[in-house]
């Protein structure tokens, strides 16, 4: 280590302990996940003891499959269009040509090393959870603004926390699917009041980040475009975000590389939260 790099106030920060939360999701089998997306599989084609080399040593080895939008994930600006036309006006069906979206697929979304801020809604309005259904305006946003006194700025990666994600290891999976009940997420508004502050990404602990009304399911989705095709921010969802929310820190640095997937649409993630202290 160079006397240079030893001095680099990152490391100085790393060497007085960091606290870091884990913002994913472990990926399991039958785990929760939009029925619009191919479900996580996952097996061992080699096993310990399959094949062992002269020397006593065996090693096995694995074989996933899984959609993108699957489990804690980033939407690429390839994922959604709005009347033909994704962000930045190009034609959606000529984008896909090929079978890969070379301009706004995961491989062109860069590591994210950001300001992060939690705007903790339940909290903010005095409730434990919002309610299924619930459509978080924002007059909620500005409410947890004010109580946190954690003002989004432009370039941050905003995370909302619903509560709804103590439902995502419940028995039955359909409870934070959420189909007929509804699942609570930001309004049409909301995407709006984050777009206008020049948010770099968002994220949510529900399915779809957005408000879901109860029986209607993924039938209409404008905060994705609003964010995604309108203005070109990111959307994080299916988050962990309640010991970070237990903790009370609602501001932090934000780590995020998505898989380099060429022309998908999203990609698989695990997103951190890192604070100073040990």
């Amino acid at each position: 280590m160079t006397t240079a790099t030893k001095g680099d106030p990152l490391l100085r920060i790393a060497g007085g302990g960091l606290r870091i939360y884990d913002l994913g999701r472990p990926f399991t089998i039958g785990m929760p996940q939009s029925p619009n997306h191919p479900p996580y599989w996952h097996t061992l084609p080699r096993r310990h003891g399959d094949r062992v080399r002269a020397d006593g040593g065996s090693a096995a080895n694995d074989l996933i499959s899984m959609g993108t939008h699957v489990g804690t994930h980033i939407d690429a600006l390839a994922h959604v269009s709005q009347d033909g036309r994704l962000y930045g006006g190009g034609d959606a069906a000529a984008a896909g040509v090929g079978g890969r979206y070379e301009e706004l697929g995961a491989h062109t979304i860069q590591p994210i090393v950001r300001r992060g801020v939690l705007l903790d809604v339940p909290a903010a309005i005095g409730e434990r959870h919002c309610a299924p259904g619930y459509e978080i305006t924002p007059a909620d946003l500005e409410t947890a603004v004010r109580r946190q006194g954690t003002a989004p700025e432009a370039g941050d990666v905003v995370l909302i926390r619903s509560g709804w994600g103590r439902h995502f290891d419940d028995p039955d999976r359909n409870v934070y699917i959420g189909q007929d009940s509804g699942v609570p997420g930001v309004s049409e508004a909301g995407a709006r009041w984050l777009a206008e502050r020049r948010v770099h990404a968002v994220g949510a602990d529900t399915i779809a980040f957005e408000r879901l009304a109860p029986g209607a399911g993924h039938a209409a989705l404008p905060a994705h475009r609003v964010l995604l095709v309108e203005h070109g921010i990111y959307i994080i969802e299916a988050m962990a975000l309640e010991d970070l929310a237990a903790a009370g820190v609602h501001e932090f640095l934000f780590v995020l590389s998505p898989l380099a997937l060429y022309g998908a649409t999203g990609s698989p993630a695990r997103p951190l939260a890192v604070v100073t202290g040990a």
